[in-house]
């Protein structure tokens, strides 16, 4: 028969309970909030003595919706923390928990427990303490972090649970993050900050305002926490990512999941009353909490999850940029990682995380909240809210490691991007021209991307360059007034100057047809080899040097990375094809693909 933890309801109930104790569950109640919000009650027995103040974390919920946590169960509580109420009592906020014993194989009650009063029993029985564990120091190469998926936690940088400190003014008692709820008055969090956001504005119809958020973590959880208007000035500056603060007196609301994948179901917002104090005692305050998703569950995820993932960068793709609708240009870089299932998947970077990533070595990268895509099979995005860790010192990097340098270095891997996007590499969709055209590619409600290898063959150099306003956010064509100025009409100002960008019109060609695509800055300049400010230069002074740039670039050939949509002007319908993004061909790469084609084909 299972040992229980022989008085170790007295001693949690007296503050001094350790973790690791073996506890058999008696009873679970469900608890519906006023705002619909649900806790779980649980009652628990050491085989001397009853408690019924125990109360689930909100991320454990699943154990109890699942049934995995049901009368007559042994359970080990690994981790907890106590919460004192207004009138004294102590309840205890279950944080990480094991069923050890199903209640089918205990066979009921051990023990005849009696409920446990305040004062009674004897001294309580000593519980081994845990090892600690040296806390984690992530390589953050950009400013933000975020979510976690539903499962156990697993918290990097936690030691042992101590006792809750007092607040610097002593106002208040310091409580974990998991026992927040909005009906509480006086609480005090010690958390460290992992992200925070730049400060963004609106203007509507309302008024003017502006905000920032950040997410904090302690070794109960995480939770976000935003600011408006004056407490974005009280505040901002005092802020830093990877301190600890005192944060106290905020308004507590059901989280909007719309906004924020934190694992939290509520959130705070600062107000005139908040309070944050820096805290120079933090080595016992986790740096991040992640739960990995291995690379070869991801097929099995739901779209737009917020995915924490590591492996090893096996593949670093080079810095591209695009223009977004709002006519912002952004920087993207998509990597390749493999863990040891054997399996790969793309990430794509973006704005300054891509700009300073560096894979070389081939470094282990861990992240946490990438956003899960099924275009092309199953990728990743991390976001600007992401947390990425290059070699970071936890035990999940060092095994995957150790795995790589022995075996992994020699294994091809397989791509669970390519798995659902046809033969290609990474997040492609590969086409020849024809398979565009039979294939009616940009004909549904949305638009299509594909991948193909076509030479160019004819460039359009009329109409080519133009003469853009030189605000960075803004490349709207410019009227000269023919005083020395150029009016943007969208920025509603006049400049001394302006900058040139390039709309190209090509035509490109495989074995089997041609297409005429639209090239736009990034992929004109990679075709032609030079840059905008150049080419305006060279037109302007050497006409004859301006045609034998686009003389050389005949007959090139690139990958083309497109996008197709059918498009109406005029009552006429056409194809309107855009290139997304040009790069050159990896012979190596392509070999692979068509080998593994024709394997494809003979073996139907």
């Amino acid at each position: 028969m299972t040992k229980l933890s022989e008085g170790a309801i007295e001693a949690l109930t007296n503050g001094t309970g350790e973790n690791d104790l073996v506890l058999q569950l008696v009873n679970i109640r469900k608890l519906e909030g006023g705002s619909g919000h649900t806790r779980w009650r649980v009652m628990m027995s050491d085989g001397r003595h009853t408690l019924s103040s125990f109360m689930l974390s909100t991320q454990l919920n699943f154990m109890a919706e699942e049934n995995k946590l049901v009368p007559n169960c042994i359970c080990l509580l690994k981790r907890h923390v106590t919460n004192i109420l207004k009138d004294g009592r102590r309840v205890v906020i279950i944080l990480e928990i094991d069923v050890i014993k199903p209640a089918e194989a205990v066979g009921g009650r051990i023990g005849d427990p009696t409920p446990f009063t305040e004062g009674q029993g004897k001294a309580p029985q000593p519980v081994p303490a845990p090892e600690p564990r040296a806390p984690l120091q992530p390589q953050n190469i950009n400013d933000a972090p975020p979510p976690v998926q539903r499962g156990y936690n697993k918290d990097f940088g936690k030691k042992a649970p101590s006792a809750m400190p007092n607040t610097p003014g002593g106002s208040s008692k310091v409580v974990p993050i998991a026992s927040l709820n909005p009906y509480q008055s006086k609480w005090t969090i010690r958390a460290r900050v992992t992200n925070k956001s730049t400060i963004r504005t609106w203007s509507n119809s309302r008024g003017d305002g502006k905000l920032f958020s950040m997410e904090v973590v302690d070794e109960s959880g995480e939770i976000r926490v935003t600011g408006f208007n004056q407490e974005v000035d009280k505040f901002f500056s005092l802020i830093e990512i990877g301190k600890v603060y005192y944060i106290s007196k905020c308004s507590l609301k059901i989280a909007n999941k719309q906004y924020t994948s934190v694992k939290n179901d509520y959130e705070m917002t600062l107000n005139g009353e908040s309070s944050i104090i820096p805290c120079d005692d933090s080595s016992d305050v986790p740096m991040v909490q992640c739960d990995f998703v291995s690379i070869a569950d991801l097929e099995s995820r739901e779209k737009d999850a917020t995915i924490d993932v590591i492996g090893v960068c096996k593949s670093v793709d080079e810095v591209t940029r695009l223009t977004t609708k709002s006519n912002k240009e952004v920087s993207k870089r998509t990597v390749g990682l493999m863990d040891m299932s054997g399996k790969l998947v793309t990430v794509t970077l973006w704005g300054e995380t891509a700009e300073t990533f560096d894979g070389s070595g081939q470094p282990i990268l861990a992240i946490k909240g990438a956003k899960l895509s099924d275009y092309g099979g199953r990728s990743l995005s991390a976001s600007f809210s992401s947390t990425l860790m290059i070699n970071p010192d936890i035990p999940e990097a060092y095994k995957l490691r150790g795995w790589y340098d022995k075996e992994g270095y020699a294994m091809e891997g397989q791509s669970v991007t390519e798995a659902r996007g046809g033969s290609g590499g990474g997040n492609t969709n590969w086409k020849t021209l024809s398979d565009v055209k039979t294939e009616h590619l940009g004909h549904g409600d949305k638009a299509d991307y594909y991948t193909c290898i076509a030479t160019i063959v004819y460039l359009r150099k009329e109409n080519c360059l133009y003469q853009a306003c030189p605000s960075q956010d803004c490349n709207k064509k410019v009227v000269d007034q023919q005083n020395g100025m150029f009016r943007c009409e969208k920025c509603d100002k006049e400049f001394p100057n302006f900058k040139y960008r390039l709309i190209l019109s090509a035509n490109i060609a495989d074995y089997g047809d041609n297409q005429w695509v639209t090239c736009f800055q990034e992929s004109a300049e990679a075709i032609l080899g030079q840059n905008a400010a150049y080419l305006g230069q060279l037109k302007d002074s050497n006409e004859a040097a301006f045609d034998e740039v686009f003389q050389q670039a005949n007959f090139n050939t690139f990958v083309f990375r497109s996008r197709v949509k059918l498009e109406t002007y005029n009552d006429e319908s056409r194809i309107k094809a855009s290139v997304m993004e040009v790069k050159p061909v990896d012979h190596k790469d392509y070999s692979k693909r068509l080998i593994m084609n024709i394997r494809n084909m003979a073996s139907k």
